[in-house]
């Protein structure tokens, strides 16, 4: 049995990579710019659509339930079926959804759009098999490492241009914007991009499917909800029950059918489980700087700094430009010195990151400093762990463990949210924002108070991003390190 890519690839293979490379980092970048482009217009959806916080926050737990299973369901599919068949699927379905995103007329009908969206999500995990599969071992970390950073930049993009094009044109022409994009990858990947894997004959475990679809979209649902709902509330508590129920159904299918839709066994190999719960620990820290920095930005004083939507935008800009620029230079890393060290130097940075954002944010250009070491932490983070995981497997299993490796991903993206929002509402600090005049001399000393989050709130958060790191640091020490070519 093969681990980690084939020793020989074609020259037809070779000669392709680099239009392979390019057709994925495109979907990457696509991807991640319309699942961030979003986040600057949720406020303006409150009046839009005539909703409140509570709801509006299904416009983002909607992609990432649907998402996380996707991941799962498709990364495995994949194997079966065909890479480029189910690639080519999802491109033409997440199209589709964009071009409905900005025709929607209700809450309610953007939330099932997005939903839809999510499902795009599935060809992450078909990225990094294809890869796998497509590119020479000497250069395949720096192909991940490009395809990784993808997430960064798209978010970079969308941050910033969904800001601008929001303030300038209207919310809906973020969506707009993105339809010809959307289609395009339809187009290059109908076109250009091969699959040479040789797909196998496999009954598909429906029971499998069904249960680990449910017990993650309850899961997620929960840990996006509880702040709302109430953690202790019997809807939560229900909630989570039924969600670990569904995982312990799906313990026991994959046990006994005779071939499971995704093998836990899978989980039992040291590297894999590691890489799977650093990856989580990492993309949860990444998304506490997403969902803390543009309130703490954008709140007026003394809460924030009273900045635009997109100047805050600018200002986490240079984290996802260094991620990209540093995505050749942690595959470097990664060639020579193994996979463990490169996510173990991005571990640190992030740690170091962190302090940073607990005691150094006393200005803006210090919060973008922090923040710009978080990106290139981060670069050596992506990289590291989907080079450790695809090395430490079988080759013809690429695509079911990177389609596990998202689903642990976005687990840890939609913690962040859930815990930050939670420190958010339980800290608060009040602001005038505004008086109303006095009767008798019409003097304006009445104030109008507003709850904003506190100082309290963004060092809890921080603290708590600091733990997670400290834990990634200690499950990257006991990984396994392999560097490829001189064994394992």
């Amino acid at each position: 049995m093969s681990y980690g890519y084939p020793e020989m690839k074609s020259p037809k293979v070779e000669n392709h990579e680099g239009i392979t490379i390019g057709i994925l980092a495109f979907m990457g970048i696509l991807i991640t710019y319309v699942e961030t482009m979003i986040t600057p217009a949720l406020p303006v959806f409150v009046n839009v659509f005539n909703t409140n916080y509570d709801t509006l926050s299904w416009v983002l737990t909607a992609y990432i339930i649907t998402g996380t299973t996707a991941a799962a369901l498709f990364g495995k599919l994949a194997d079966i079926v065909g890479k480029k068949k189910i690639f080519l699927s999802l491109a033409i379905v997440y199209a589709l959804a964009v071009s409905f995103g900005g025709f929607v007329n209700t809450i309610g009908e953007l939330i099932a759009v997005r939903a839809v969206q999510g499902l795009g999500f599935g060809m992450f995990p078909i990225a990094f098999a294809v890869l796998n599969d497509q590119v020479p071992r000497e250069r395949l970390a720096l192909a991940q490492g490009i395809i990784s950073s993808t997430f960064a930049g798209g978010s970079a993009v969308g941050l910033v241009g969904g800001a601008y094009i929001t303030q300038n044109f209207g919310w809906e022409w973020s969506y707009h914007s993105a339809i010809p994009l959307a289609f395009g990858l339809v187009i290059f990947a109908a076109l250009f991009l091969k699959d040479y894997s040789v797909p196998r004959k496999e009954k598909i475990d429906f029971l499998g499917i069904g249960s680990l679809a449910i017990g993650l979209t309850t899961l997620i649902f929960g840990l996006s909800e509880g702040q709302y709902l109430g953690w202790s509330s019997p809807e939560i508590i229900g909630i989570f029950s039924g969600s670990l129920l569904s995982f312990i159904v799906f313990a026991w299918a994959e046990s006994h059918v005779e071939k499971p839709f995704i093998d836990i066994n899978l989980l039992k190999i040291r590297n894999v489980f590691l890489a799977n719960f650093t990856g989580l620990f990492a993309l949860a820290a990444l998304f506490f700087l997403f969902y803390s920095i543009p309130p703490l930005l954008q709140d007026p004083s003394p809460a924030g700094f009273g900045q635009s939507i997109f100047r805050s935008g600018l200002v986490l800009l240079p984290a996802s430009i260094l991620t990209m620029v540093f995505a050749s230079v942690a595959a470097k890393v990664t060639t020579n010195r193994g996979p463990k060290v490169a996510i173990l130097i991005g571990s640190i940075i992030l740690f170091f990151a962190y302090l940073g954002l607990l005691f150094n944010r006393g200005s803006i250009v210090s919060i973008s400093e922090d923040s710009a070491i978080l990106g290139i932490g981060m670069s050596f983070i992506f990289v590291g762990v989907i080079n450790i995981l695809l090395i430490s497997i079988p080759v013809s299993r690429s695509g079911e463990a990177t389609g596990m490796n998202v689903v642990f991903r976005n687990i840890g993206m939609s913690i962040a949210p859930a815990i930050g929002g939670v420190l958010e509402t339980v800290y608060t600090t009040n602001v005038v924002v505004g008086y109303l005049p006095y009767k008798l001399g019409q003097l304006p000393v009445v104030p109008i108070m507003t709850s904003f989050p506190s100082t309290r709130a963004f060092d809890s958060i921080y603290l708590v991003g600091i733990v997670f790191l400290v834990a990634a640091i200690i499950f990257t020490l006991m990984m396994k390190n392999i560097i490829v070519g001189k064994g394992r």
